[in-house]
C-alpha cells in the first residue's frame, strides 16, 4: 500500500506528464496544420506532406491514449485504488509504478494481458 505522500508523488508526476502531452498534442496539431496549409508543388511534394501528416497524426493517437490513462491514474488515485493490480488485486511494485505510473497491472499479470492480446 502506498503511503499519502508517494500518493501526492505520482499525482504531480502524473499531472506534469499531462501537461506534457496536452503541449506536444498542441504543437502536433499545429504542425499538422501547418502541413496542410504548405501547399504541395508537385506529386513529391503531396506525398512527403500526406506521409508527414499520417506520421504526425500516428504519434498524437498515441499520445491521446497515453493521455486517457494518465487521466484514469488520477481517478484511482482520488478513488483510494491506485497502485492496485486490476487483475489479481495485488499491489503493483513501486518501482513498476516509478518506471509507469499510469500502470494498471502488476508485471505479473502485464505479461498475462499482453499474451492475450497477440
Amino acid at each position: 500500500m502506498l503511503s499519502e505522500k508517494e500518493l501526492n508523488e505520482f499525482k504531480e508526476l502524473l499531472i506534469d506528464k499531462r501537461e506534457k502531452i496536452l503541449s506536444n498534442v498542441e504543437a502536433a496539431s499545429k504542425e499538422i496544420d501547418s502541413l496542410k496549409n504548405s501547399g504541395a508543388s508537385d506529386e513529391a511534394d503531396y506525398a512527403t506532406l500526406n506521409s508527414d501528416a499520417a506520421i504526425e497524426e500516428a504519434l498524437n493517437q498515441k499520445q491521446l491514449k497515453e493521455l486517457k490513462d494518465i487521466e484514469y491514474a488520477l481517478f484511482k488515485i482520488d478513488n483510494k485504488t491506485y497502485g492496485i493490480c486490476e487483475m489479481c488485486e495485488d499491489d503493483i511494485g513501486i518501482e513498476r509504478l516509478k518506471v509507469k505510473p499510469q500502470a494498471r497491472y502488476c508485471i505479473v499479470c502485464r505479461e498475462i494481458v499482453e499474451k492475450k492480446a497477440v
